[in-house]
């Protein structure tokens, strides 16, 4: 089995940490190790080095040498343009020999608390696409508070018991519904938050590609045909720059019958908001302080400092306060789902030095 791990992304709901010469999954948010090293250690018992890959762009290429000395620059894939995730799965399957071998995708980014029924899940879901291979996989985390910024899956038929976890048939997907919503999915407990993690067969995936994304297959053609010869380089970017933004979700998931989910508590969070952030690692109410802080009568805070620089509060609630060099970002708890608007913005006003 191979492991893809995907670092190419820029997390802007976490500006101005997350930035785009270092984006969220080089960062230490949580702890002294970045996300991405935190992804490679959960999975390392499991996996041999030779068998874990990075997909990302050629722009953080020394970043990922750094953090991952021990990996092999082969396994480092880079894209020269970023395509969505439907181009970066068919890029990996160009280095693999074993398109009958199931595969799992993971983000780099995600935030897991037990890391030991993470790997059990992952080894439980391999046996199922071993002897299910027309299926696609995916792990859905148990909600416990309606988030709206998730995706959601609803259970359906079950498909097999497998080490102490249920597989099932996924009825259908919801992505980021109102409160509403997901509050009445919590209640009906048949709703899981989509991980986006995967495991499926590179051979399924290609057949699917060339079945909703025609275009894109005949350019991973292409570029499989040049694979290792030594205009491999120039072929790889002329197709890969024409291949179309597709996202791996609305072409194949939602046009696919057989997806099934492995339910799991895990301690999952994308981590993709400054709230989720808070909500993962803090109780409801308390603060969550990384720098140095000094306050007083404050509750329910995010403060990100840099360095020594003295943050101070007094009697502020349900607030986001992130220093860097060069940015105070202030922000209110409950509306940090707008920050990827606000990056827009700077975009929009030519400010890219604070990107």
């Amino acid at each position: 089995m191979k492991i893809l791990i995907l670092a190419g992304g820029r997390g802007t709901r976490l500006w101005p940490i997350s930035r785009n010469f270092k984006p969220k999954q080089f960062q230490k948010l949580i702890g002294e190790k970045t996300m991405l090293q935190h992804t490679i250690e959960r999975v390392l018992p499991i996996m041999k080095k030779e068998d874990i890959f990075i997909s990302s762009n050629e722009y953080y290429k020394k970043e990922i040498e750094k953090e991952l000395p021990y990996l092999n620059k082969k396994n480092i894939i880079l894209e020269p343009a970023f395509r969505e995730r439907v181009a970066a799965f068919l890029l990996f399957f160009c280095y693999l020999k074993d398109l009958k071998e199931p595969i799992v995708v993971l983000p780099s980014d995600h935030l897991i608390k037990d890391v030991n029924i993470f790997q059990k899940a992952i080894i439980s879901g391999k046996k199922f696409i071993k002897q299910n291979s027309d299926f696609i996989l995916l792990l859905g985390e148990k909600p416990n508070f309606p988030d709206t910024g998730l995706g959601y899956i609803k259970n359906g038929k079950l498909l097999k018991k497998e080490n102490g976890f249920e597989i099932f048939k996924v009825d259908f997907f919801k992505e980021k519904p109102n409160l509403k919503r997901a509050k009445e999915f919590l209640k009906l407990k048949k709703y899981l938050w989509n991980c986006g993690i995967f495991i499926f067969t590179p051979e399924l995936i290609i057949k699917l590609v060339q079945k909703f994304v025609p275009d894109n297959f005949k350019r991973y053609q292409n570029i499989k045909k040049a694979f290792l010869k030594k205009n491999f380089k120039k072929i790889l970017k002329e197709e890969y720059l024409k291949m179309d933004v597709v996202s791996f979700d609305n072409a194949i998931l939602e046009n696919y019958d057989k997806i099934a989910v492995l339910p799991v508590s895990m301690g999952w969070s994308d981590i993709g908001s400054w709230s989720a952030l808070k909500d993962a690692l803090t109780s409801n109410g308390e603060n969550f302080i990384k720098g140095n802080f000094l306050g007083i009568d404050t509750k329910n805070i995010v403060v990100y400092g840099n360095g020594n620089k003295l943050i101070a509060g007094v009697g502020i609630k349900n607030l986001i306060l992130v220093v860097t060099d060069d940015i105070i970002f202030v922000c209110d708890k409950n509306k940090s789902h707008k920050v990827k608007e606000l990056v827009k913005k700077i975009e929009l006003d030519n400010k890219k030095e604070y990107l």
